[in-house]
């Protein structure tokens, strides 16, 4: 059986489209082909990759990229917007003909002007939550 693609949507494709990345592929990606991608992507978050690690999921080997890359060139068959940008900028043509778009909005940890301790702290929870969140979809 082939596998379905699916691709995790935010604005800077720095943080929580990335979690979502990783943490589908340890969860289910025997079963999904998994990508991440962001409106104005802005380079991997270092907290993205700390947070990571301390689960032992290990991200070093993704990147920031533009949804750009993949206009035309793959079908996905679901689309997982995880902000309100992405949401409301995402390309249509990303799951036309026959996928499905989701939305399943997180805090930006990545926006978080505080200490390292506090920033971590949001990443954490935002980790967390996406973590949930794939577990009941």
């Amino acid at each position: 059986m082939r596998k379905r693609n699916v691709l995790f949507l935010c604005t800077g494709n720095s943080a929580r489209s990335q979690m979502g990345e990783g943490l589908l592929r340890r969860a289910a990606g025997d079963r999904f082909e998994i990508y991440s991608a962001g409106l104005e992507p802005k380079g991997m978050n270092p907290f993205t990759v700390q947070v990571m690690d301390e689960i032992g999921i290990d991200v070093r080997s993704q990147w920031s990229k533009s949804v750009k890359e993949y206009m035309g060139r793959i079908f996905f068959h679901y689309v997982i917007t995880v902000c309100g940008d992405a949401d409301e900028s995402c390309p249509q043509a990303l799951w036309a003909n026959g996928g499905i778009k989701l939305h399943f909005p997180f805090d930006d940890p990545a926006a978080l002007v505080g200490t390292d301790e506090e920033k971590l702290a949001l990443f954490r929870r935002v980790r967390d939550e996406i973590d949930a969140r794939l577990q009941r979809w």
